[in-house]
């Protein structure tokens, strides 16, 4: 069966084949950066470096650094559901509603009902399942563009949280719930006394080598299969240099939150749903199928893909994600509100784009889901720092945006222009 395989991105290199079957390697020891995939790391690390020198390195104080995981958590979320709905060349402007309708949910079954958190999660969260079935079956089945479904989910659902929430505020919330969207995980080895990691947490410090070491295994093991498959592989010296400068990244911000109070659980529970997604979108039979249906949709169908089916999964899928969204943002507001979730669908849609996803669908990964929506929570705060006013804010996302869509389709024109 045919399918479109997920873009590897990362560096591209002029390779030729070993006389005799053996591994590829790199002509004249050339290489180029391929912009659309490897260009949004770079323009993150220049956003970052920039805001960081213009707020004399307020930006990358261990409290800011806390605050930008905590404050942009669900927004992550978001956009790990959205960047596969995107790719299978769809789009979702509901979240936001749904985000406010399930975080309602929660907090009625919690503070009115006084049903416990654990039950209370489980059933927000088949809820959040049960309204992406409402809205995949109509798209996928039915055969409604999702834009129109989705819509009209965006104004259904919010009347649905008006109704649930009685039009007002419901709160508070169990301490549990408060300390899943705004705590932090509890040190238990002690803390480094002296040099440039005086206070850190020594456990904290352990679980960031353990994450470097674990990323720097896969890129090896993806390495070797590559090799094996005679495809093309970047210079090792050059893999070398930007897996050490990916160590060095994550550690400094590790360094920081274990001199703040620790890795917050949001960003734990961020931690296993990249990794589990990554996993589903790269080393799965429904993520090749969810690349295939965005890549080439005749071409699928014909292929033996399901693509009812694996539309209405994907669209469940984001309903439950929503749900988590909604349960973190109530926990952290401690408190769920009908207005809560206001464009939240249009900051998730542009995590996708300007990670990396193509407007046509069957490009995109996770992680540059995740770090497109780090550039947006990296530029609200810098220019928040900064003191600049809301429509300044606003129009340095809307052209960051712009100008992450322009380069995907000027990418496509030159790889068209080169056959």
């Amino acid at each position: 069966m045919s399918s479109v395989a997920p873009a590897t991105g990362g560096i591209t290199t002029n390779t030729a084949k070993v006389p005799g079957g053996g591994g590829p390697k790199v002509a004249n020891g050339r290489f180029t950066i391929n912009l659309r995939q490897s260009g949004i790391y770079i323009a993150f690390a220049v956003i970052v470096l920039g805001f960081a020198i213009a707020t004399d390195g307020k930006l990358l104080g261990f409290q800011n650094i806390s605050n930008i995981i905590i404050q942009n958590s669900y927004i992550l979320v978001l956009a790990i559901g959205m960047i596969l709905i995107i790719i299978a060349g769809h789009i979702d402007l509901s979240v936001g509603s749904v985000v406010a309708a399930t975080g309602g949910l929660a907090a009625v079954l919690m503070v009115n009902l006084d049903i416990p958190w654990p039950l209370a999660i489980l059933i927000t969260l088949v809820a959040g399942g049960v309204i992406g079935a409402w809205q995949g079956y109509w798209v996928a089945y039915f055969g409604i563009p999702a834009f129109i479904v989705t819509l009209a989910g965006m104004l259904l659902f919010r009347a649905v949280a008006m109704q649930v929430l009685g039009n007002q505020g419901v709160g508070p919330f169990p301490d549990q719930i408060r300390t899943l969207a705004n705590g932090f995980t509890p040190g238990t080895l002690g803390n480094v006394a002296l040099g440039p990691l005086g206070g850190a947490d020594i456990i904290t410090l352990l679980v960031g080598i353990l994450a470097c070491a674990g990323m720097v295994v896969m890129q090896l093991r993806t390495r070797q299969a590559r090799i094996g498959y005679k495809q093309s592989v970047e210079p090792f010296a050059m893999f070398v240099v930007r897996n050490v400068l990916a160590i060095v990244v994550i550690m400094t911000i590790v360094v920081q939150l274990a001199r703040f109070k620790n890795l917050p659980w949001v960003l734990v529970l961020l931690a296993v749903l990249v990794i589990g997604y990554t996993l589903v979108a790269n080393r799965t039979v429904f993520g090749r199928h969810v690349y295939a249906i965005g890549g080439n949709l005749q071409a699928a169908s014909l292929s033996g893909v399901k693509v009812k089916r694996v539309t209405f999964w994907l669209f469940v899928n984001m309903g439950v994600l929503a749900a988590v969204a909604g349960i973190i943002l109530s926990g952290r507001l401690n408190v769920a509100l009908p207005g809560a979730g206001q464009q939240f669908e249009l900051d998730a849609i542009a995590a996708a784009f300007i990670g990396g996803a193509a407007v046509q669908g069957g490009v995109g990964r996770i992680v540059g889901a995740i770090t497109g929506g780090l550039i947006m929570a990296v530029i609200n705060n810098g220019m928040s720092l900064l003191g600049a006013s809301p429509d300044q804010v606003m129009l340095a996302k809307g052209a960051v945006l712009l100008l992450a869509v322009a380069l995907d389709v000027w990418a496509k024109r030159r790889a068209g222009a080169s056959r």
